[in-house]
């Protein structure tokens, strides 16, 4: 290592403790990162990126088996090659793992490997750890710093009654990574997690039940999306289970006999496989945050809104203090709390406005108040909505699934939400965001052109459809 003491740091090198690293640097201060496992973290490695690739696979698979529906005949049959789908993920995620070495160097971050342990006054012990790939990185240090960032993520949750066992009960870990692809699965929970990996699993060949303890799908989103989320995967062929709780799960056998509870009584589900993906909690173990004082409760690690604990000098953001668990939550808030380590005056972080997406197909992208939320929140609202079905760029395409929602306040014409299902929902949400940070009305976007023929289009007809001026539906 180059230094010993430095300005700033971080612990943790996800795309939060990254990207703070890095503006550290532009800022002219002196930054290391530490890291224990891979550079790029739980996102990179084993999270938004490889399962992006996963994703993108299985969405060709689905193609491909509606060739007939764009005119195309194919000759032969493709078959999942599930080892070299899960290959091509991870030659992904090491390319992006590069990626963020070359921005270290890039920004003269220094980079110490190895378990780190927090022991007051600015310093932090360093011990060899071991990697995902069996490595052992690291050497028996001890380093400094005037002001450290704890951006250490976060893990699966485990439930009781799912004892997490790596091969017939697993996480989200396992599933990405493992190269035999199980017959038949349940899926417990039906938040991001699960669902993008109920779209991946059913389109590879596997036979998929879905289980939510609440009464729908993605139970975040507005319910309107949810609705249509559930008719696609029905439609698909899955096997969908709302209000319904896993009590048990039988593993003493050659598969899983699942026990669940629904509101008709209980049914027993036999599978090759169960994935809990019932969230995640904070990585706040083993970092002398008990010793130092600094406060954390339930995985979550608590901080003001510029990320400083209650310890001076120590800060904390992304995963670790709590939801909502997005990458580009971690790094917006490692930027805000460098700027304001460096003597800027950055804004605190609208959680009002935070982009949230879910990449299964069809996708959901959302930012926000819900309907529902928007009205107990007091607000007289305007909502609008318009189909894919009435989009001509959608009819081009082949996927004319979902909708865009937008939700008004009749007083003020503010954008209080925006909720989007259907095809590139990710990729449009951005226009919301930005229309709300800079506090858009519906007028103005009405009178912003939109590029004909796009599905951005549905974004403005929605609008119009708040104020009774659609033209396209």
């Amino acid at each position: 290592m180059a230094n010993a003491t430095y300005d700033v740091i971080v612990i943790g090198s996800g795309p939060g403790g990254y990207e703070t690293a890095i503006r550290t640097s532009q800022l002219g201060l002196n930054a290391a990162i530490l890291e224990k496992d891979k550079l790029g973290g739980v996102c990179l490695n084993i999270g938004c990126i490889p399962t992006k690739a996963l994703l993108k696979s299985a969405e060709v698979a689905y193609i491909t088996a509606h060739l007939a529906d764009y005119g195309l005949t194919l000759d032969g049959t493709i078959t999942p090659d599930f080892a070299a789908v899960v290959k091509r993920s991870r030659g992904v995620a090491d390319k992006m793992n590069k990626g963020v070495e070359f921005l270290m160097k890039k920004n003269k971050i220094d980079v110490i490997m190895g378990k780190a342990t927090l022991l007051g006054d600015g310093k932090i012990k360093m011990e060899p750890s071991e990697t995902m790939d069996g490595d052992t990185v690291g050497e028996d240090t001890e380093v400094s710093a005037q002001h450290i960032v704890v951006a250490t993520g976060a893990r699966a949750r485990e439930l009781p009654s799912l004892p997490i066992d790596g091969q017939k009960i697993i996480a989200y870990q396992e599933a990405m990574l493992q190269t035999e692809r199980p017959d038949s699965m349940v899926i417990v929970g039906a938040g991001a997690i699960g669902v993008e990996f109920a779209y991946v699993y059913h389109n590879m060949g596997t036979e998929v039940t879905l289980v939510e303890l609440l009464d729908r799908l993605v139970p975040v989103e507005d319910k309107d999306v949810s609705k249509e989320l559930v008719r696609a995967f029905k439609k698909m062929g899955m096997k969908v289970m709302t209000s319904a709780a896993v009590e048990n799960v039988d593993t003493s056998g050659d598969t899983c006999v699942v026990t669940i509870k629904t509101k008709k009584g209980d049914e027993t589900v036999e599978v090759d496989q169960v994935l809990s993906a019932v969230g995640v909690v904070g990585n706040v173990e083993n970092l002398g945050l008990e010793e130092l004082g600094v406060e954390h409760e339930q995985g979550a690690i608590k901080v003001d809104e510029f990320f400083r604990t209650n310890v001076p000098s120590v800060y904390a953001i992304g995963d670790v203090i709590g939801a909502p668990w997005l990458a580009h939550v971690a790094s917006h808030e490692g930027i805000v709390c460098v700027e304001k380590i460096a003597g800027l005056d950055p804004h605190p972080v609208d959680y009002n406005n935070v982009p949230g997406c879910t990449y299964c197909l069809p996708q959901i992208a959302s930012t926000g108040y819900t309907e529902e939320a928007a009205i107990e929140a007091g607000h007289e609202v305007k909502v609008g909505k318009f189909p894919f079905a009435a989009s001509g760029k959608a009819a081009a395409i082949g996927d004319q699934s979902g909708f865009v929602k937008v939700i008004f306040d009749a007083k003020y014409g503010e954008w209080l939400g925006c909720h989007i299902i259907g095809h590139d929902a990710t990729e449009m949400i951005a226009e919301a965001c930005t229309a709300r940070t800079l506090e858009t009305t519906a007028h103005e976007i009405m009178e912003t052109m939109h590029p004909h023929p796009t599905l951005s289009e549905a974004m403005l007809e929605a609008v119009r459809d708040a104020y009774g001026m659609v033209m396209n539906a």
